[in-house]
C-alpha cells in the first residue's frame, strides 16, 4: 500500500502564506500533527519512506515512520517562484496557481505533473507486484498529484483537491488505480 503524507503545520501555513521552496521546518503543531499520524500507522511496518528534499516533509516522514527517508527530487515542492513566501490572500492567482504572468520563476504545471507522475510510474513499476508499504510525504501539491496519478486530475483540473491537510494521509494501492 501507497500511504501518501502531507508535511506538518509549519509558521507560514499558520500565516496564510505560500510556501514553496522557501518553506520553513515544522513548527510545534507540526511536529504534534507527525506524531499523530506515527500513533495513526503505527500497526504499519513500512518497507521504503520517500520524501520531498524539503526539511518539513523529510521531518514529518521521520516522526510519522520512525524511519530515515529517502529524498527525491522529483516530489520537490511547486516551486511559486517570486510568490514564494507572500501572503495568499495579496497574490494575484491564475486558478489555484500564482499568476506565471506576473511573477516570475513559476514552474510550469506540466512539468510538474510530468515529474511526480514519473516518480510514481516507478515505483509502480518496482513494486507494484510485490506486497510493500511504502510512505511518500510531501505537500499540498504533491499529495493532490498522487491523487490524480491514483484517481485521474479532476475536471476542473484541480488537482490540491485531492490533497490532505497540514500532517493528515491518505492511503492508495497500484491495484486500485484508473
Amino acid at each position: 500500500m501507497i500511504y501518501v503524507i502531507r508535511h506538518g503545520q509549519t509558521d507560514w501555513n499558520k500565516e496564510g502564506r505560500l510556501q514553496g521552496r522557501r518553506g520553513l521546518p515544522l513548527n510545534e503543531e507540526g511536529v504534534r500533527q507527525a506524531e499523530n499520524v506515527k500513533q495513526q500507522l503505527s500497526h504499519i511496518s513500512f518497507n521504503y519512506v520517500f520524501s520531498s528534499p524539503q526539511k518539513r516533509a523529510q521531518e514529518t516522514a521521520e516522526i510519522a515512520s520512525g524511519m530515515s527517508c529517502i529524498t527525491d527530487s522529483r516530489l520537490d515542492v511547486y516551486d511559486l517562484g517570486e510568490a514564494d513566501g507572500l501572503l495568499k490572500r495579496e497574490v494575484k492567482m491564475d486558478g489555484p496557481l500564482p499568476d506565471s504572468a506576473s511573477y516570475s520563476g513559476v514552474e510550469d504545471p506540466l512539468e510538474f505533473m510530468k515529474r511526480i507522475k514519473h516518480f510514481m510510474a516507478e515505483l509502480e513499476t518496482l513494486y507494484a507486484k510485490e506486497d510493500k508499504n511504502i510512505l511518500i510525504s510531501g505537500h499540498r501539491c504533491t499529495t493532490g498529484a498522487i491523487g490524480a496519478f491514483f484517481k485521474g486530475i479532476p475536471d476542473d483540473r484541480n488537482i490540491l483537491k485531492l490533497s490532505s491537510d497540514n500532517g493528515e494521509y491518505k492511503q492508495y494501492g497500484f491495484m486500485f488505480r484508473k
